[in-house]
């Protein structure tokens, strides 16, 4: 394991990404959000992440160079054409007109359409918080997950992410699947040769299984049996209906072939101080009672501490990927 600051893994992958054919703009978008999943604690959305990027970029399912097309079809709305790029880039790029936005009129929507994997949901959402506003975003992907009452995979892990500002303290931050875990933690268990638990996937003949290998080659489930499975379809409706992308079950794979999955990204802005200049000292009193008085888990601290942490103590990267970096890099 290597351990670097902060900087010093912000400048490496920018010049692995570029070097790889990322343009300048899709390189410092996911750059940054790269390196805020390694300070919050996200390795599996982190650096790991990364190659599943440059192995899209070689293998031609997404282009490093695209240039998305934004527009504001109504003054609450921002609509981007990614045009089969990253998600990060159109969301950078759209980023401080959508803040400034959400601030002078309330509330805001951003809907993206054509392009790849959002990587770690909750980065959107957090940003978001550190600007002042309550989110909620949504986004699709190639079919991994069964619908209710199926067998079949018709969506995909269709995470959801949720924040909202506090006085004097980090973001609440909700970030979670619709299925029963991350498909990464499943093909990280398959990598390491370990079993999964029961009720995560089933195998290709719609069996439940604990092989890791089996429910790659199978089908996920959401959590909450049917009622995952309708907040996965929930999210379809808002990432892909109304953005125009890829519904899940249309959408290429995001990990092989050469077509762009072209999904989407919804995201809900809110600007809590047009109601109430207080919400964050209100936000933040609610926090502590239910923490302290009611031993309520409150999801955003731990990522908060991490990042504290990983900013002074610096960033812990797996030495065969630090190593893999640098070949990309030249």
């Amino acid at each position: 394991m290597t351990t670097m600051t902060t900087d010093t893994l912000h400048d490496l992958l920018m010049v692995a990404l570029t070097a790889q054919g990322f343009s300048p703009e899709s390189a410092l978008a996911l750059t940054n959000q790269t390196t805020l999943c390694e300070q919050l604690g996200q390795q599996s959305v982190g650096v790991a992440h990364v190659f599943d990027y440059t192995d899209g970029l070689a293998a031609g399912r997404i282009d490093g160079k695209a240039v998305p097309e934004i527009s504001h079809p109504a003054p609450t709305m921002t609509h981007v054409d990614g045009n089969g790029g990253l998600p990060q880039t159109g969301f950078d790029l759209a980023f401080d007109d959508f803040v400034t936005a959400t601030r002078e009129l309330g509330v805001h929507v951003f809907l993206q359409k054509n392009t790849t994997s959002c990587g770690s949901l909750g980065t959107f959402a957090w940003r978001l918080a550190e600007a002042g506003l309550v989110s909620f975003a949504a986004t699709n992907g190639s079919p991994l997950l069964a619908g209710s009452d199926s067998t079949k995979a018709v969506f995909c892990t269709n995470p959801m992410a949720f924040s909202a500002p506090q006085a004097d303290g980090p973001p609440l931050l909700i970030d979670q699947s619709s299925s029963a875990t991350a498909y990464v933690n499943i093909r990280a268990a398959n990598e390491r040769g370990e079993k999964i638990p029961l009720g995560w996937a089933l195998d290709k003949d719609g069996e439940p299984t604990t092989d890791p290998k089996a429910a790659l080659e199978g089908t996920m489930l959401s959590f909450g049996g049917a009622r995952g499975a309708n907040i996965a379809l929930m999210v379809d409706v808002l990432s892909a209906g109304l953005t125009g992308a890829n519904w899940s079950l249309d959408a290429p794979s995001l990990f092989s072939g050469d077509q762009s999955s072209a999904t989407g990204l919804f995201i809900l802005a809110i600007n809590p101080a047009i109601i109430d200049p207080d919400f964050p000292t209100r936000m933040a009193a609610q926090i502590n009672r239910l923490s302290n008085d009611y031993g309520v888990y409150i999801p955003g601290q731990s990522k908060a501490a991490a990042k504290d942490n990983n900013t002074r103590q610096g960033i812990t990267v797996d030495d065969a990927m630090i190593a893999r970096l640098k070949e990309m890099a030249g």
